[in-house]
């Protein structure tokens, strides 16, 4: 099954009446709460609300990244809070080319949760009906159990990458902040040595993803003789990284992983190296 769902596609399933979970993830680092204002003006009937900062985040100690990862236990808890049952279709979306929509597929699937889709294209390719009554999630009556992040790499892992490099870090931030420049998120530029520059939007035609066969040969150009299980995904701090594994997926090119902590966590360390 394809990780990606259309606008056609949804709206069959919302008028069967399945169980289905839609997610509006739409965010904006500068300004965060302009997605949730966005949600509570318009959206698509019956979503529920997913917050990068409150629901797809942990707590930060100032050396884990703008967006460390909630904890298991913690991420167990929100996925029951927000109504995510075994058996529930999960379909996320946002307005942002799926960046945020992407973190929630990952999140979920690197924790057990097969069953989840992300709309291609966003609201722009929604035609449907809008609604403005937001959605109160309802809870699991279903206990879900804690799942450990499978395809997570810590930062000692990535140190002890440097040399030698048996794994590519692909970095998915834009070209000017991966060099150095133009930094306004972080308190530090620059990049983790020996990573590639693997710009998120790449995979992208207007706000929708290209077609896989283009994804592969993309992917394919960027890695080389690496196979995609040696490859490690970061950006900022660990969200449109997960666009670049949502685009490999897509592609076919399955079993790499994700950095959470990312370039946010690796430059908040000065002892840590970094190449510009």
């Amino acid at each position: 099954m394809s990780p990606l769902i259309t606008a056609n596609q949804l709206e069959e399933i919302l008028n069967s009446g399945e169980n289905v979970l839609l997610c509006d993830c739409r965010f904006d680092l500068v300004n965060p709460e302009a997605g949730r204002k966005a949600y509570e003006e318009s959206h698509i009937p019956g979503a529920i609300y997913v917050d990068l900062d409150q629901d797809l985040s942990g707590i930060k100690s100032g050396s884990n990244g703008r967006h460390p990862l909630p904890s298991p236990e913690a991420w167990a808890k929100t996925k029951t809070r927000l109504g995510m049952s075994s058996n529930t279709l999960v379909v996320a979306y946002d307005k942002q080319g799926s960046v945020y929509a992407s973190r929630l597929w990952w999140m979920l699937k690197a924790t057990g949760h097969a069953n989840v889709r992300v709309l291609d294209g966003g609201l722009d390719a929604w035609n449907g009906p809008m609604g403005s009554i937001p959605r109160k999630a309802t809870p699991s009556q279903q206990s879900i159990e804690p799942m450990p992040y499978v395809g997570l790499v810590l930062v000692d892992e990535v140190v002890n990458n440097l040399e030698p490099q048996k794994n590519l870090v692909l970095d998915a931030r834009a070209s000017d902040r991966f060099h150095g420049q133009n930094e306004t998120l972080d308190p530090v530029g620059g990049h983790i040595p020996g990573a590639i520059n693997y710009f998120f939007k790449n995979n992208l035609s207007a706000t929708a993803f290209k077609a896989p066969e283009q994804l592969f040969k993309n992917f394919v150009e960027a890695l080389g003789t690496r196979k995609p299980s040696e490859v490690i995904h970061q950006c900022g701090s660990g969200v449109t990284a997960c666009h670049n594994l949502l685009a490999m997926e897509i592609a076919g090119l399955k079993g790499s992983r994700l950095y959470a902590g990312s370039w946010s966590e690796w430059c908040s360390d000065p002892s840590r190296p970094v190449e510009l």
